[in-house]
């Protein structure tokens, strides 16, 4: 499944991408392509381009990451019926020889580091599957009009990963 999961998490992120940046934290549920257009024949026509043993992803339009994403993740419980689960969402961070500039209150931190002129913003999208599977994708914001690179890992961000692997449980 570990294929099948990457190219969720691609789609994923392309589709977050087609709404630029600055976005908040957008949960998304893998289930196998093929129970979905079992369960929904009428989607099969939009689904024509992915792999019958594929991951289709189902945005969860209500979810909100609230102030602290880990309590908010610790709240979700998937049905059986799902396979598995993808966060995406943009952080932004600054390079070692600027962090020593940080104020110790969080809240001036963070004012600091979303204006600060070597700030680096990320976009990245973990996901998880119920039989173990973690990849993630990140992609830097570029600085001009392309696309920018999109990198991949099973360990990207391993803490989210693993927190996201809780709500499967």
């Amino acid at each position: 499944m570990s294929e099948a999961l990457t190219a969720a998490l691609i789609e994923v992120e392309r589709h977050v991408g087609r709404s630029g940046w600055d976005q908040p934290a957008r949960l998304f549920a893998l289930v196998p392509t093929a129970d979905l257009i079992a369960a929904e024949p009428s989607l099969a026509e939009h689904l024509q381009g992915g792999f019958a043993d594929g991951l289709s992803s189902i945005e969860q339009e209500e979810f909100h990451a609230g102030d602290d994403l880990a309590v908010t993740l610790s709240r979700i419980a998937w049905p059986t019926t799902v396979s598995g689960c993808a966060l995406a969402l943009e952080r932004s961070f600054l390079p070692a020889d600027a962090e020593a500039d940080l104020p110790d209150d969080p809240q001036a931190a963070a004012e600091l580091v979303a204006t600060h002129p070597k700030r680096i913003d990320l976009r990245v999208v973990v996901g998880v599957t119920r039989d173990g599977g973690r990849h993630s994708v990140a992609r830097v914001r570029p600085s001009d009009d392309s696309e920018g690179e999109l990198l991949g890992g099973a360990d990207l961000v391993p803490a989210l990963a693993s927190a996201l692997a809780h709500t499967l449980d």
